[in-house]
């Protein structure tokens, strides 16, 4: 698996910020995604664990399970199919109170299901900063939503 994080401090509260986030529909504002829906809603909460989100980024298309919710704290999900294909380690967003706003990390672990290692290594060499660059994107477009 090959692990791929992106940290942002974002200018505004914990709570603003993690609610933009949990509702991934927001992300859509962002260019690298066309579109977001939720699928299923949570069993505790509409974002939380159990909850589906399907995502249509211009790198795939994504089928998403929330595994963990900690309001405002953090959150974590499962892609749990993909096009193109991928084997997916799971992915958390963690948020944390700093001066002057909140800090973003977000994390995931992937691997496309190639046969080799050496080939899987190659493959996300290439695709893992475009896939940080989209993460990216979206921290951008939360920082100029949510921001003070």
């Amino acid at each position: 698996m090959h692990t791929i994080t992106v940290e942002r401090t974002i200018p505004a509260p914990i709570d603003k910020v993690f609610d933009w986030f949990a509702d991934s529909r927001n992300y859509a504002r962002s260019p690298f995604v066309l579109r977001n829906r939720w699928a299923r809603p949570g069993d505790a909460a509409p974002y939380g664990i159990g909850a589906v989100r399907v995502h249509l980024w211009v790198i795939g298309w994504f089928r998403e399970r929330i595994t963990a919710y900690n309001a405002p704290h953090s959150f974590e999900y499962l892609v749990e199919r993909s096009v193109p294909p991928a084997r997916h380690g799971g992915g958390s967003m963690t948020f944390t109170e700093v001066p002057g706003g909140t800090r973003v990390v977000w994390s995931t672990a992937s691997e496309l299901p190639l046969p080799f290692a050496a080939l899987r290594t190659a493959a996300m060499k290439l695709f893992g900063p475009v896939i940080a660059k989209a993460f990216d994107t979206i921290l951008d477009t939360a920082a100029a939503a949510v921001g003070s």
